[in-house]
């Protein structure tokens, strides 16, 4: 115990944690300490016989639990980037241990009290005081903090049972991920297909012990989506297809019955809070309040994306008609004939566009936005601990001052261990300590983009580009983060406010102003040409409707799934069906995730009842963007007013009034719809708001 690295605060530059000193061994040690630890921290609250106070309940509250968050942040971290089968066994007892203390915490009818006290005596405290003291009694309302003895322990065994669940699902889809494979043994078949995914699938196979003249190809994204987009025989873009939509559905990894039982456990969970299903529970809390609010969103851009799809599946039907084809576009046609679409409409073909976005140019291209918007300075810390060798770190610093802002790491290529997405987290969050100087973030990119191969470095796709953008703007949220509570700051706000900042800087990604900057050919070093330039522009709604419908149409099933009251099995595919009929979903597409892999709503509850969140946020993100396009998309006063009213306050205040402050209006769809392309009425979100 006495060498465990996460019992006392880390010696290192900037705390970043030690990771070379970290042993499996130390894990579960160190939860029973800061589970330990926490308790005592909360009975010394409980204890105190003053009258509670914001002050001696809340903000003991806000520094309590130390080791628990320097054990939580790297095991949760490390179990999806880096795992093995000892972290798959440590996950095993981690997850509803921790779970079950949350449970106890919340349960706590002693410190519910008291804040029950400080609530109802929240009149006259500062405005993100206020704020926080209502979210804290929310918080415990809602695990169960008012429920009788006898339903909280039932609340407890169906909070366990989640957990240990969400564990199984993800387990059970990692596996599955790294089970599936197609081999390519005659050159043939790679028809059509860039050199990079050529040259990756040799590597993998190499890598695997095959011998050359072997090429293997992934789920992986930057291995399947290539494939399916430029692959000219169709017989391998339907086994690639088939293979990713039947993910963890049968045999060994099946998700199907964890599904079943994640849907009931929910079911029950949602009664004994006192609401009509899961949904209603997941957006009571939230800008949209209501399933039927999300709903009513989602429809007013289902319904334009659903006829531009049929306009660009005519386009890819007359192209295959007119080269011979004899066949109808089923759905692993869709990304092939929406490049060849692309190519013949635009002369673009994007092949030959990766070759200007290396990855260490796209880094560039972040940092340097971050610099003119925010004034940020990003240097490596080459020395830094690392918890794999692909990572790097940086030190966030003042450009003007000099001042240390936070620390970012990046790790950006797929591997076995790592799960399939982009996703940002911290290992440290940030606030204000009571001498007024300020603790801090360590925030962190994961991606899983293409790989470097033996004779290029990474050259990433516009979409693989535009995700570096997007986790790159919830990285912002967190670093720039100047909320004075721990439980306010970064991205510690309204499930569907989070991802304003994340996507509204994939908006930079592709202005012509940042291109030039630094979009460069791997190879020559030269600039990326105007012509181009104008050829991205005039292509950037081009397959916007499958995009948008594949996307709203996974929102609406996590929707439907929320309002599902279970009691006993669902046939999940014929589940699937019945939504996708109701809603009329084209024939040549499917949902963007389905449901045995759709990891935000069921690997864990962070995304139930809120993919909705994505398309929910870009109404903001797209009105607000509009402000940078008229203004300058450097300007400024534009970036400082959204570096102060959004990025830098957190949760600190509600997030309507932050948009406004910054905005100067609410915003509708109309925007939303300019910059896809679509046609469609307009919904206001004011009466959302929650104001």
């Amino acid at each position: 115990m006495a060498d465990n690295p996460f019992l006392a605060p880390y010696d290192t530059k900037y705390e970043i944690p030690p990771f070379d000193k970290i042993e499996y061994g130390h894990y579960l040690a160190a939860l029973d300490s800061g589970i330990n630890q926490k308790k005592a921290q909360i009975l010394e609250i409980t204890s105190n016989p003053d009258s509670a106070t914001f002050d001696n309940t809340i903000m003991p509250l806000e520094r309590s639990g130390e080791i628990l968050d320097r054990v939580a942040t790297v095991f949760f971290a490390l179990d999806e980037s880096n795992s093995s089968p000892e972290m798959v066994e440590i996950a095993e007892t981690f997850y509803p241990k921790y779970s079950q203390f949350g449970d106890e915490m919340t349960m706590n009818d002693d410190l519910f009290a008291r804040i029950k006290t400080v609530y109802d005596n929240r009149e006259g405290l500062d405005a993100d005081h206020k704020r926080a003291v209502e979210e804290y009694y929310k918080q415990f309302a809602r695990n169960g903090a008012l429920l009788s003895p006898e339903k909280k322990e039932e609340l407890k065994a169906v909070n366990t049972e989640l957990a240990e669940l969400y564990l199984t699902f993800n387990k059970n889809l990692l596996n599955a991920t790294n089970a599936f494979s197609i081999v390519v043994t005659d050159s043939t078949e790679l028809a059509g297909l860039p050199a990079s995914s050529v040259a990756v699938a040799a590597e993998e196979a190499a890598s695997r012990g095959l011998g050359e003249g072997n090429w293997v190809f992934t789920l992986h994204a930057p291995s399947r989506l290539p494939l399916l987009q430029y692959a000219e025989n169709r017989g391998l873009r339907q086994k690639m297809y088939e293979g990713y939509t039947t993910l963890a559905s049968s045999g060994e990894y099946n998700n199907l019955p964890v599904i079943n039982k994640i849907l009931k456990a929910r079911t029950k969970k949602a009664e004994l809070l006192g609401f009509e299903n899961y949904g209603a529970y997941m957006t009571d809390n939230v800008m949209a309040k209501t399933v039927a609010n999300a709903e009513n969103l989602l429809m007013q851009i289902w319904k334009p994306a659903v006829a531009r799809v049929k306009t660009e599946v005519a386009e890819m039907q007359a192209l295959a008609d007119a080269e011979g084809g004899n066949f109808k576009i089923a759905p692993w046609d869709y990304y092939y004939y929406a490049e060849k679409v692309r190519q013949k409409k635009y002369d673009l073909d994007e092949s030959v566009v990766r070759e200007y976005f290396a990855v260490d140019s796209v880094r560039n291209g972040i940092f340097t936005m971050a610099e003119k918007l925010y004034g940020v300075k990003f240097t490596e810390m080459p020395d830094a601990p690392k918890y794999y060798p692909e990572v790097t770190v940086y030190d966030v610093t003042d450009a003007t001052t000099g001042e240390h802002v936070a620390v970012f790491m990046t790790d950006y290529f797929p591997r076995a261990s790592k799960r399939q997405g982009a996703w940002m987290s911290e290992f440290k969050g940030s606030w204000q300590n009571p001498d007024g100087t300020s603790s801090r973030p360590i925030i962190y990119n994961v991606g899983n983009f293409s790989r470097p191969t033996a004779d290029a470095p990474a050259l990433l796709t516009l979409d693989e580009v535009e995700t570096m953008f997007h986790e790159f703007g919830h990285g912002l949220h967190g670093m720039l983060s100047r909320a004075r509570l721990k439980s306010q700051a970064g991205t510690n706000v309204d499930r569907d406010f989070v991802e304003l900042p994340s996507q509204i800087h994939e908006h930079w990604a592709m202005e012509p102003e940042l291109l030039r900057i630094y979009a460069h050919h791997y190879k020559t070093g030269e600039v990326i040409p105007d012509a181009l330039i104008e050829k991205l522009q005039a292509a950037s709604t081009h397959n916007m409707g499958f995009t948008t419908a594949e996307l709203a149409g996974a929102a609406l099933l996590d929707l439907q799934y929320g309002k599902l009251n279970a009691t006993e099995d669902v046939d999940v595919e014929a589940f699937e069906s019945k939504v996708a009929a109701e809603l009329g979903m084209p024939a040549e597409l499917t949902f963007r995730y389905r449901s045995p892999y759709f990891k935000h709503i069921f690997g864990s509850d962070g995304y139930a009842s809120g993919y909705y969140t994505y398309l929910w946020a870009e109404v903001l993100d797209t009105d607000g963007f509009e402000l940078f396009k008229e203004k300058g998309i450097f300007d400024p006063e534009t970036a400082k007013k959204f570096k102060e009213n959004v990025l830098e306050k957190g949760g600190s205040v509600d997030p309507m009034e932050l948009y406004v402050n910054f905005r100067g209006h609410e915003p509708t769809v109309d925007a939303l719809l300019r910059n896809r392309g679509l046609i469609g009425n307009t919904v206001d979100l004011s009466s959302k708001s929650g104001k």
